[in-house]
């Protein structure tokens, strides 16, 4: 049914425990038609490996079970909510020529990133292949250069809903980022032990 038209789905909620077909196999399916329908992954599974891997596989979001229906709910509408706000630049007109200068709206010292093209740079780089998630989580650290943000601070800021307790869901998502800010330049992302993390590239120059 996804397939017959990818564009008419709202938000996906994807069991991983399907009795034909792995739901992680389906997730992949459903990114390759389509890179901004919003998944949440349900699943037993609660070891990081496998929220790693689910978010790899495009995952917007990750419960693990048993779950409050309050909860799933929750962060549908959360997540729903997001992905309207994400779509509103696109669907508002023709993006008209900026100057080098002006076509970026969060800037840095070595890292410039584009709401707009929704594409993020660091010192002339393109950070390659940002799911929705990882770039409104790295643009919400890099608009504040060396604040330090707790988990529950970007659970409500990035994931627009209040903390559940699952803060293993930033982790998660710090960890693919950083591997991706890794294929072209030094790590950005600094974990703050025992509080959470910030964007930090003062240091640029001096690990190259």
């Amino acid at each position: 049914m996804f397939n017959e038209d990818p564009d008419s789905w709202d938000i996906i909620t994807l069991d991983l425990n399907l009795p034909k077909k792995d739901g992680m196999e389906v997730a992949k399916e459903i990114r390759s038609k389509s890179k901004s329908v919003p998944i949440i992954m349900l699943t037993a599974r609660d070891s990081d490996s496998d929220q790693v891997l689910g978010f790899e596989m495009g995952a917007d979001d990750y419960v693990t079970k048993p779950f409050s229906p309050i909860t799933l709910v929750a962060r549908i509408k959360a997540l729903q909510r997001r992905a309207h706000t994400e779509a509103a630049p696109e669907e508002s007109g023709t993006q008209t020529e900026a100057s080098p200068k002006k076509q970026y709206q969060v800037t840095t010292d070595h890292f410039q990133l584009n709401t707009n093209t929704r594409e993020a740079y660091l010192d002339g780089k393109m950070i390659p292949e940002l799911t929705p998630k990882e770039f409104e989580l790295l643009k919400t650290l890099a608009m504040k250069p060396r604040q330090v943000f707790s988990r529950e601070q970007l659970l409500e800021q990035v994931w627009d809903y209040e903390y559940y307790g699952d803060e293993r869901t930033v982790d998660a998502h710090v960890k693919k980022l950083r591997q991706k800010i890794e294929r072209v330049g030094p790590q950005v992302i600094q974990t703050v032990w025992g509080v959470g993390y910030k964007f930090d590239d003062s240091e640029v120059d001096k690990k190259k």
